[in-house]
């Protein structure tokens, strides 16, 4: 197994960052204060460069290739947040990049992954291997594969995210971060112990989709079919190499969330903060709702993972 980033690598990416990435707000609400009477802090991704905290770790992987890597191009495989940081940081550095990606992606996603310049290659992701695809394609033409999550990089550029919301508000008593294949959840978790030991993190996956809640539990990596969820953003089907023993050894535990409740945080807040917030960027925010006994009192920090949403879904979704 490849050797495992620390927090020393999460402070390396924040200076690639630096001047790329937004330090994107954190954002409170005294009427959700009051509802679950404790401190609620959210990271608010959905204002990030290309909307998601995606663009942390696609500009900190991308940053470091070689002259020799540069010519040849990126690749890689995203339902669409993945997608577009890849195709806007090849972008910024002058690098060619083709972006795997499922029919079904939201057109919203794969419209801005054009406009970044990805040349876009799809395939249907219930019956294709988007892994197998973008090794093809990097073996056929020389390309490196970037994947979503498993990658040293990738989840180094993701920790900052966590990494800025224990500089901006101090050490928390908890924080609840989405979970689809670990990249986000395993950098923010190396931050986590870093700068606010005593703080319990939990990832928050899709009901309908929990494997990462199999593998935490079960001490290896489960394998599913992809997860029929309106959180697009966290359909993965396994955890990765890198992201589940970084996972295992400094989280607590592993929740979900149901669509249902996916829609009502989506809900409130478009209703209360004014926020637009893709449902996969909900996970978080659902499971702190759950667990409201258990928090009062508490600071709790809550990371928005993007708000790449379509509108015309986003209104469907909040109207039905």
């Amino acid at each position: 197994m490849n050797h495992l980033p620390t927090f020393d690598d999460v402070i390396a990416a924040s200076k690639r960052l630096e001047g790329h990435a937004r330090r994107t707000p954190v954002m409170t609400s005294r009427t959700l204060d009051d509802a679950m009477d404790a401190q609620v802090f959210f990271k608010c991704e959905n204002f990030q460069r290309m909307g998601a905290f995606k663009f942390r770790g696609a500009f900190n992987a991308l940053s470091q290739f070689s002259p020799e890597q540069k010519r040849a191009g990126v690749v890689a495989f995203s339902s669409g947040n993945h997608a577009q940081a890849i195709a806007l940081s090849a972008r910024i550095l002058g690098i060619p990049a083709t972006i795997v990606m499922p029919r079904d992606a939201p057109k919203t996603k794969v419209d801005a992954t054009r406009g970044y310049g990805g040349h876009v290659v799809m395939y249907d992701r219930y019956t294709e291997d988007r892994e197998q695809i973008g090794r093809d394609l990097a073996e056929q033409h020389g390309l490196t594969l970037i994947p979503p999550y498993d990658h040293p990089h990738v989840l180094a550029g993701q920790g900052t995210t966590a990494m800025e919301l224990f500089e901006d508000v101090g050490e928390l008593d908890a924080l609840f971060v989405c979970l689809g294949g670990g990249g986000l959840l395993s950098g923010c978790a190396l931050a986590t112990r870093a700068l606010s030991p005593a703080c319990r993190i939990y990832g928050v996956e899709p009901e309908a989709g929990n494997d990462g809640q199999q593998s935490f539990r079960s001490g290896q990596i489960v394998h599913i079919d992809t997860p029929n969820t309106i959180a697009d953003g966290a359909q993965t089907q396994h955890l990765g190499q890198l992201t589940f023993p970084i996972i295992q050894r400094d989280v607590d535990d592993i929740l979900t969330a149901s669509d249902t409740e996916l829609v009502e945080c989506m809900s409130f807040l478009a209703e209360r903060m004014k926020l637009v917030v893709e449902p996969t960027g909900c996970l978080g925010f659902a499971a702190a709702r759950q667990m409201k006994d258990e928090l009062r009192g508490k600071r709790i920090g809550v990371i928005i993972s993007g708000g790449n949403v379509d509108m015309a879904r986003f209104a469907s979704l909040l109207i039905s």
